[in-house]
């Protein structure tokens, strides 16, 4: 089928490797907030997805799933604190390195971050009005997946939006070459590996369940819905 006629699900990412170069490591989490401002797409879903919901008069809670570094919990809280709106934000993830480079960054109003996975959060009882995850589904195995899939929309009271990278051999080749320029950390190299192992929407549509809908986000995501409602019997 080609390089890029099925998911590399077996291919692993360098920066997810436990004995990766700690300096490396920092240097991808520094350039993700660049990556993210150029191809994620998150600023047209802030403005379409998420700002509708969002009122001036009261503040709202958005939880950030696999937040990694930290880059979109804090353009996302740049965002609303600009449109006048209070967004309290909690970004997660569960590798320790990943927190600490993100707790390590200058504090933002409304922003914290935490060591922990999505199933501890709905252990705790947890809720937020927003929930959202980005590049995380095609790291995860198929159990992992549906994991997050039901964690999410227990941890939701309005939306969730998961936003992936959708495979294809021009986005491959796209990347690159736009990301030659990224030298001296992983972003390369594990981006390259990240749209191998990435889904189409068609993939996730046939895997997603109930009150999940898939479509096509910018030119090379996918974006996973669930509207709290959806999912009710």
């Amino acid at each position: 089928m080609g390089l890029l006629g099925a998911r590399d699900a077996e291919a692993i990412e360098d920066m997810d490797r436990p004995d990766c170069d700690p300096e490396r490591l920092n240097r991808t989490y520094s350039q993700f907030a660049l990556v993210n401002r150029a191809v994620s797409g998150w600023h047209l879903l802030y403005r379409s997805r998420l700002r509708p919901l969002l009122t001036p008069a009261a503040p709202s809670t958005l939880l950030d799933i696999g937040c990694g570094g930290g880059d979109l919990a804090l353009m996302l809280a740049k965002w609303a604190a600009r449109d006048g709106i209070q967004l309290n934000i909690t970004g997660i993830d569960p590798d320790a390195r990943a927190y600490r480079f993100a707790a390590s960054r200058e504090p933002v109003r409304g922003v914290q971050f935490r060591q922990a996975t999505s199933a501890e959060l709905v252990a705790e009882g947890r809720a937020y009005d927003i929930v959202i995850s980005n590049h995380v589904l095609h790291h995860l195995t198929p159990a992992e997946l549906q994991n997050l899939l039901s964690d999410s929309a227990v941890l939701s009271r309005r939306i969730v939006l998961h936003n992936d990278l959708r495979r294809s051999a021009l986005a491959y080749a796209l990347f690159a070459a736009g990301a030659l320029p990224l030298a001296g950390s992983y972003i390369r190299r594990d981006g390259l590996t990240s749209i191998r192992r990435s889904y189409t929407v068609t993939e996730l549509a046939a895997v997603v369940p109930f009150g999940w809908s898939a479509e096509p986000h910018s030119p090379f995501h996918c974006l996973l819905t669930y509207m709290r409602d959806a999912g009710r019997d």
